[in-house]
């Protein structure tokens, strides 16, 4: 007798394999800003601040599914100037199988943005781009750090545990 196939190709007995898929990506909001226009296309005489913040939120679907939002925000200034100014949400959903349950949240808020980033950060390249300045290339963010920092913030911004008498 032959073995049974089950789900994701694992033989009957053998636990499934995890996986991640992407089941779609989209942009779901999007603002480009040159305010300054036309002076701010005039060369500088000094390079421009450029401030970046990253954000990642998910929400669950689904059992299994969740929406994943990248969310990148940016300006480039000068003393005088405010030379561009972005504002993305690029998302993805997500299916998240035969995962631990303690390590699906590490997963959907690390590796799923870490999926997403690429496509975002080339949005925000051809934008500025297209707004007449050299194209801005975000740096690789390392979504561990970020994860980790985030959760620091929330350990401390919970209040204090009254004693128990």
């Amino acid at each position: 007798m032959a073995d049974t196939p089950t789900t994701n190709g694992a033989q009957s007995g053998e636990p499934a394999a995890p996986s991640l898929n992407a089941l779609a990506q989209y942009l779901k909001d999007f603002s480009f800003e040159n305010p300054s226009a036309p002076q701010s296309l005039a060369p500088q005489q000094t390079p421009p601040q450029i401030g970046i913040q990253v954000n990642v939120n998910a929400k669950q679907i689904s059992e299994t599914d969740f929406e994943v939002e990248l969310k990148l925000e940016g300006n480039a200034k000068t003393d005088a100037l405010v030379l561009f100014a972005f504002d993305t949400t690029y998302c993805g959903v997500f299916r998240v199988r035969n995962i631990p349950q303690d390590q699906v949240h590490p997963v959907v808020m690390i590796e799923c943005p870490r999926l997403l980033f690429p496509f975002a950060r080339q949005i925000v390249a051809e934008a500025v781009r297209n707004g007449g300045f050299p194209p801005l290339y975000i740096d690789p963010i390392d979504f561990v750090a970020l994860y980790r920092q985030r959760a620091a913030q929330a350990q401390q911004a919970e209040p204090p545990q009254p004693p128990v008498a």
